[in-house]
């Protein structure tokens, strides 16, 4: 029984640490999608991120600077996005599309460089940073028994990323700022006549979920990889990010669960024995991506829909 439980433990504590970059992801998408746009460019982002946060830690060792550089770098990738689509008006699918060629070109681009300059012809991360980001235990809660393990003894991004969650559910649920936010993705022309600058509202929140998605990035760069720079290392997150935000409802609560079962989809091949081709295991999240897709577009109420401006450019003359 003991074994059993410690089993399904290590299950769920990894799960957790393959969720926190979906977790990451799907925030910054459902942000920018709650302000009326769909970016495409989640995988760009989280490249962008991942790549100047790995840089940040390699050159200066700060956890901190690594975390502020993701942001930044994610934000960029955004602003780039939210000028084509909000300012000069361009197809939102195309340039979130080009967007994830950029971020993935970008990051690879950078990345190559630093083997090719690193004497060892590798770019890992300094022991002592690594140490930065090992596991932190929460005092008593990490004691308890199998339950510690699973939730209480994690890095911090894991808990960054459960704070941020919570905090933009109440951010868009429980304040006027979250409100307004919701009206210009619902009905920009009717939030305009309300008096809410919309085009000011789209640009805050596109940049901030951005930044989200260079966090979630930065994750698969620092801890994934173990602080070492992989080729791809994203890997087609992004995309799953996206159909997370579907599986979600839109709601950041649900996107924690939603990015542990996708996280646990991840590392399923590690823990179940069974003689089935690695490769099979490897497509299981895309798998079910798909089918998460195809049964929230039928069954999906009028409530947990996209927000109805989502995905379309708004022109003030013509309201």
């Amino acid at each position: 029984m003991n074994e059993a439980l410690s089993y399904v433990s290590s299950f769920i504590y990894a799960a957790v640490l393959a969720g926190t970059p979906l977790l990451f992801g799907t925030l910054g998408e459902i942000i920018t999608e709650k302000a009326g746009n769909l970016n495409l460019g989640v995988e760009g982002m989280m490249y962008m991120g991942a790549i100047m946060g790995f840089y940040a830690g390699y050159v200066t060792g700060s956890v901190a600077l690594s975390l502020i550089a993701a942001l930044a770098a994610g934000a960029l990738g955004a602003l780039i996005y939210a000028f084509l689509t909000v300012t000069l008006k361009a197809n939102q699918n195309v340039t979130g599309l080009t967007l994830t060629i950029f971020g993935g070109g970008f990051a690879n681009f950078i990345g190559e460089n630093l083997i090719l300059n690193s004497p060892t012809k590798s770019a890992v991360l300094s022991d002592a940073m690594k140490a930065n980001l090992k596991s932190i235990n929460i005092p008593l809660l990490s004691d308890i028994p199998y339950i510690g393990r699973m939730f209480f003894q994690h890095n911090i991004f894991v808990y960054l990323g459960i704070v941020l969650a919570i905090a933009a559910g109440w951010y868009l649920h429980h304040t006027r700022k979250g409100l307004n936010l919701r009206a210009v993705g619902e009905n920009p022309g009717a939030a305009d006549a309300a008096g809410i600058n919309v085009t000011l509202y789209k640009y805050v929140h596109i940049l901030a979920g951005g930044g989200l998605c260079g966090l979630g990035g930065a994750y698969i760069a620092l801890i994934t990889c173990a602080g070492t720079w992989t080729y791809n290392c994203v890997n087609g997150q992004g995309w799953i990010a996206v159909a997370l935000v579907i599986f979600a409802s839109w709601s950041p609560y649900k996107a924690i669960l939603g990015s542990l079962v996708f996280g646990a989809l991840s590392i399923l091949r590690l823990y179940i024995p069974l003689n089935i081709p690695t490769a099979l295991f490897s497509m299981l999240p895309f798998l079910v991506t798909a089918v998460v897709l195809v049964v929230s577009s039928v069954r999906m109420s009028k409530e947990k829909a996209q927000p109805k401006g989502c995905g379309v450019n708004y022109f003030r003359e013509e309201r």
